[in-house]
């Protein structure tokens, strides 16, 4: 199957769609402001703040948390009314949070409580509009492009990775952190001023006066993704990665400024090299599964990805032969990463009524990413007790239980179809 970019004949079909085009745009700036967030809290925690390794491990879980609050909630929402207005409307806020985060900067006000309550808004927020793009591009595009869409999407995505973490890291490192939060804000104002362009009336369900009420909306979500053996593997594997790679990435940015002394902009410049590998992985994600089947490419890139992660608690010092092995670690961790989330993305979109879209998207958020929290929190334990290198290691092999969970499962035995 041809890569997807904009000039590809193979995938006129789709980009030809201005709706679908302004989706694409909304996503990659509001990724972005997420990825240059994301790096930017926890940064000025470190650099700015001195914040020891339990008070990051707490600031990344009170990020995380919504996630085990809301995204329920989000997915019975979003199944009820249009995506776009739910995104839209969460860009608004993302960009306000932002923007009062950057005023509180300038007063002297952007202290470790200013950083919690910024980190809980955005994360909270980042919720519902996740929810809201994964169901939405199901409402734009017909299911046999669901691939070639998603596809596009998560290059999107690559992009963010690219730009994020290095933005993030240089104008924390270079400028200040009012001046990176403010970026944040600009990238979800621009995602606003584009999603709210798109046109075209979403077939979501029509409103009933005796609609169930949202529990039992969200027992029927629960329910449907139990009672489904694909998405109740991708699930477990998904709750499985999200708890150790929570863990891992705590112990990581401390690992890098503190034991290999590495400066903010090197930080972000290092992180970023997963977008290239993540926008490989999209390109990879629209050819492979369809060549070798979806159940061999799940789990083999889970292994290359996941395990590429193993090589980092081996380096030592802040050479460019250190510097260079990071990139290359982050690019095939990026590559690999992005074909398995491309991948179980379109077969949980491809098993799921048009009605369930969006409670299955939340269900499986809710119980794979609902375990970040803990991983965090566990990975800032460990670093105080164990050390950074060991807990790196440790973390780090954990993240090895996702691919073994996806090989013992029915994922494992998916075809070159998906199955619609």
């Amino acid at each position: 199957m041809p890569s997807l970019s904009p000039g590809s004949s193979a995938s006129s079909s789709v980009w030809r769609d201005a709706d679908f085009r302004r989706l694409w745009a909304g996503q990659t700036a509001s990724q972005l402001g997420e990825h240059t967030t994301l790096v930017v809290l926890p940064l000025f925690a470190v650099l700015a703040l001195d914040a020891g390794a339990g008070q990051l491990g707490a600031l990344r879980a009170v990020g995380q948390v919504p996630i085990l609050l809301i995204s329920l909630l989000a997915g019975a929402w979003v199944d009820r009314w249009r995506a776009r207005t739910v995104m839209v409307l969460t860009d608004a806020a993302r960009a306000v949070a932002l923007g009062a985060a950057a005023v509180a900067g300038l007063f002297g006000l952007l202290g470790l409580p200013a950083l919690f309550v910024a980190a809980f808004t955005v994360g909270a927020l980042s919720v519902l509009f996740d929810v809201a793009y994964q169901a939405s591009l199901v409402r734009l595009v017909r299911r046999d492009q669901l691939l070639q869409g998603n596809s596009a999407l998560e290059g999107s995505r690559s992009a963010a990775q690219i730009g994020g973490p290095a933005l993030g890291g240089v104008l924390v490192s270079l400028l200040s952190a009012q001046v990176a939060a403010a970026s944040g804000a600009l990238f979800f104002a621009v995602s606003f001023m584009s999603l709210r362009r798109i046109r075209r009336a979403e077939a979501v369900p029509e409103h009933h006066e005796r609609a169930p009420r949202v529990r039992h909306r969200i027992r029927d979500g629960l329910r449907f993704v139990a009672g489904h053996p694909l998405l109740r593997a991708v699930c477990l594997a998904s709750a499985a990665f999200q708890f150790s790679f929570a863990a891992t990435m705590t112990v990581y940015l401390l690992f890098l400024p503190r034991e290999l002394h590495l400066s903010g902009a090197t930080v972000g410049l290092a992180l970023a090299a997963t977008g290239p590998g993540a926008l490989l992985g999209s390109v990879l994600a629209a050819r492979l599964p369809g060549r070798y089947g979806h159940g061999v490419v799940l789990v083999s890139a889970a292994v290359l990805g996941n395990g590429a992660l193993l090589w980092v608690p081996a380096l030592h010092g802040s050479s460019a032969v250190t510097v260079a092995a990071l990139l290359t670690v982050n690019f095939v961790f990026g590559a690999f990463g992005q074909l398995v989330n491309v991948t179980v993305v379109s077969v949980r979109q491809a098993v799921t009524p048009d009605g369930m879209q969006g409670r299955a998207a939340a269900t499986i958020t809710f119980v794979g990413m609902g375990s970040a929290p803990l991983g965090s929190l566990l990975g800032g334990f460990l670093a105080q007790g164990w050390g950074l290198r060991t807990s790196l290691l440790v973390t780090a092999a954990g993240m090895m239980l996702s691919p073994a969970v996806m090989a013992a499962s029915p994922l494992v035995r998916l075809g070159r179809r998906l199955p619609l």
